[in-house]
């Protein structure tokens, strides 16, 4: 059905008026019905490929060189108004992020149905009921609702679902889904899978999944492409590419992912494996890597002798449900439901679930960036809930958060000196700007970043580096207690591998306290000495990583388990 060929794609710099080579000969060819993996990190080249499929490029600052036959047609060749008609017709996209490609002011049904009657010709009429349809296909709960619903009250999974639906609404003949999973909850991200599936086998569509993860690729592709530095440097089946890697490159991506069913101190990364004799590295790596049982039993008799830093009791986040005239409230979501926990010096305690189970807002709870209903925290011995605010601002020195997304914790109008240098500034930690500078210079070295970097503004930094930035501002003012929120969910697997290591070093070096929030069961396992799994504000289990993995107890646990992306080829 798609056969591209020797692809080449330039872009213009502006600066200097130079082409920028971003993806390099390139050819693969897709099937009716089969599905083609296309995976890489960020900058591979992979969704400027796809993006080349549908004519997506500027003109003015692109050239495309190759072949593009779809149904023996040339794409390339076609005229703007041409190409139209393949574009949601035959070939339809899912975009990566279905918050940014949804309109905020119309409601979900509008804009799929918009696009039934502008590729279809239909009626109004007929156009909402095709929706209806649709969204009922794509399985998506009380259609008829989610038809007059905007997107911000709908969850990310929900919103990736009228994406599906909007990109199905023409009867494709060809579906591209561009990073349709990323920052997904792992549960969601395989109903979503799942979903897909069974669309392409009762459609006969031909489907181009595009992914960072290796392992979610394993789930869904017949076929798989590797791609780096804008080249496709392996090509073979699913099977092959998961189970046999030929290349370093592939081997890399494999390794750097946390595998729940091994334990390792600290992750391989994607620069391991480009090295000379990078098996022979790799296999030394491995064999020095693993804890054993005595180092294991030694660092929990060391954690668990002392007082614990952060006790937990009986906490209460409620939000109340009111309704009627006068706002009486009628009922309450128990966001954080009677939660009881410690955690002990030096400890890494893992909270996961899936988006809502209340392990975000426990997190603020403990902070006081959310008021607690009622409870106990008690920090170093004192309670923190009757604290006022002059006496917490005090507490902040010692207690840090670093956010989901590092870019909208960052004042892009500051450069990421100011932002790194402003907590000292509100702290009055040390004499003048002079000294604070030079402590945050040698903070950006700890965290792999360099001093120049000290002038740039955020938007000039990529996702990995980011987030080493909003680290860096976390320790900045020496705290004993940071509190990480989803903060590798949405980095390629390869820069999740570096920060994750980057953690655990710093955790050594300054003796941190880390409550890890993640909805990834094997990212948490990689880095946690104890596991809380939370579903709907309360505590379903708790215990060390490897007795919830090998013997869940609760129901919920176990599908969070085998959601893991690549479970069936790991446990």
């Amino acid at each position: 059905m798609l056969n591209v060929k020797n692809l080449d794609i330039q872009f213009l710099n502006k600066e200097d008026k130079s082409w920028l080579k971003a993806v390099n000969n390139v050819s693969f060819s897709i099937d009716k019905g089969k599905v083609l993996g296309i995976v890489g990190e960020s900058g591979s080249g992979k969704s400027v490929t796809s993006f080349s499929i549908m004519r997506l490029h500027d003109p003015q600052s692109t050239m495309i060189g190759g072949e593009v036959e779809f149904d023996n047609i040339d794409l390339l060749n076609l005229t703007p108004e041409e190409i139209r008609d393949y574009r949601g017709n035959k070939i339809a996209m899912i975009f990566q992020e279905p918050m940014t490609s949804l309109n905020p002011v119309f409601t979900c049904g509008a804009q799929v149905e918009e696009a039934i009657i502008l590729h279809q010709k239909l009626d109004k009429y007929t156009a909402k009921n095709k929706t209806i349809a649709l969204f009922k296909e794509v399985q998506l709960p009380r259609p008829e609702h989610i038809f007059d619903s905007y997107p911000h009250q709908l969850s990310g999974g929900q919103k990736q679902r009228v994406m599906i639906a909007m990109a199905l609404s023409c009867n494709p003949e060809l579906l591209i889904a561009d990073e349709p999973t990323t920052a997904l909850d792992v549960t969601v991200q395989k109903t979503i899978l799942e979903l897909l599936l069974k669309l392409k086998q009762e459609r006969d569509m031909a489907m181009i999944f595009i992914s960072h993860d290796l392992a979610v690729i394993s789930e869904i592709a017949d076929e798989v492409a590797v791609m780096y530095k804008g080249e496709i440097v392996e090509q073979g089946s699913a099977d092959q590419i998961f189970h046999h890697p030929q290349h370093p490159y592939t081997k890399g991506l494999l390794a750097c992912r946390p595998a729940p069913n091994r334990l390792l101190k600290k992750l391989p990364v994607v620069a391991d494996f480009l090295n000379e004799d990078s098996d022979q590295a790799i296999a030394h790596l491995m064999a020095q890597n693993s804890y054993t049982d005595s180092e294991i039993e030694q660092r929990r008799a060391q954690l668990y002798g002392q007082k614990p830093l952060l006790e937990v009791k009986d906490l209460c986040t409620w939000y109340p449900i009111r309704n009627g005239l006068f706002g009486k409230t009628t009922d309450y979501v128990k966001a954080v439901d009677h939660i009881n926990f410690d955690v002990f010096p030096g400890e890494t305690l893992g909270l996961v679930g899936e988006s809502g189970c209340g392990k975000t807002t426990l997190g603020r709870s403990i902070l006081r960036l959310v008021e607690p209903t009622s409870g106990q925290i008690i920090f170093d011995g004192n309670n923190i809930t009757s604290l006022n605010r002059r006496d917490l601002r005090g507490l902040r020195k010692d207690v840090q958060i670093i956010f989901q997304d590092p870019y909208s914790s960052l004042n892009p109008r500051l450069t990421i000196g100011n932002a790194l240098m402003e907590p000292l500034q509100v702290h009055e930690v040390l004499d003048n700007d002079t000294k604070r500078k030079a402590h945050i210079l040698n903070l950006l070295e700890r965290v792999d970043l360099k001093a120049e970097h000290f002038n740039r503004y955020p938007h000039e930094f990529s996702g990995g580096q980011r987030q080493r930035i909003v680290i860096a501002r976390a320790l900045a003012l020496q705290p004993r207690f940071i509190i990480c929120d989803e903060s590798v969910s949405a980095l390629d697997v390869s820069v999740q591998a570096q920060v994750l290591n980057l953690l655990r070093q710093l955790q050594q070096e300054f003796g941190l306290t880390y409550i890890f929030i993640s909805h990834d069961l094997a990212v948490v396992k990689h880095i946690s000495d104890r596991m809380i799994v939370m579903n709907k504000g309360k505590i379903e289990e708790q215990g060390y990583p490897d007795d919830i993995y090998n013997n869940p107890q609760a129901e919920y646990t176990r599908k969070l388990i085998t959601a893991i992306p690549g479970a069936k080829s790991l446990i």
